[in-house]
């Protein structure tokens, strides 16, 4: 497993999970040409190229090519890594043909040959983070982010706080705060944004 320090921006779910088995961080989807007209979705683009940069995985085909293009553009100023797979002629297994150019997504490709595109990238760090402490699902439970009655207007308090978007569900919000924020920023920003005690 591939740890990084910065999320990774693919097309689809199922090169997300693919993913999943090969690198350890954020994984954000583009759902494809989705991504231009997504307001909220560019927003959170923009604020992790600003950051610390993100990582684009596309397919090697055209569309991939012009995903990756318009992710540039979105970044503006900010930081773009790209993370380029080889062009491999094939069809994933859960398609009845193969795609207009016959070449694997990045859905199909293998995880040696993963591992190879991301190493040869420059964007390994090979830090770990296993020690860091993570934000839960249970801290959230506990600040009354997630499954209290309040728990969506605070979620939207505290994402307007830190300049995200604010629709972000539960799940997606946990994400970008464990990529975002160390533990103790997270209670100190939930501390702040919603007039809370220390839960300790």
């Amino acid at each position: 497993m591939i740890k990084l320090n910065m999320p990774v921006i693919v097309e689809g779910k199922y090169d997300k999970i693919t993913l999943e088995n090969v690198i350890d961080t954020l994984i954000i989807t583009t759902n494809g040409f989705s991504v231009f007209k997504d307001k909220q979705k560019r927003e959170l683009i923009r604020l992790f190229a600003n950051r610390e940069g993100v990582i684009v995985l596309t397919d090697s085909d055209s569309a991939g090519n012009m995903i990756r293009s318009h992710i540039k553009s979105i970044a503006n100023k900010g930081k773009v890594y790209n993370v380029y797979v080889p062009c491999v002629k094939g069809k994933e297994k859960r398609k009845p043909k193969a795609s207009k150019e016959g070449l694997l997504g990045v859905e199909g490709l293998s995880k040696e040959i993963l591992i190879d595109a991301f190493m040869k990238s420059g964007v390994v760090t090979g830090e770990s983070k296993e020690d860091v402490p993570k934000i839960t699902k249970t801290d959230l439970f506990e600040y009354n982010l997630s499954g209290t009655k309040n728990a969506c207007e605070n979620r939207k308090r505290l994402l307007a706080s830190l300049s995200l978007p604010e629709n972000l569900s539960a799940n997606a919000m946990l994400d970008v705060l464990n990529t975002l924020l160390s533990f103790e920023e997270f209670e100190k920003a939930v501390q702040e944004c919603l007039n809370l005690q220390d839960k300790n």
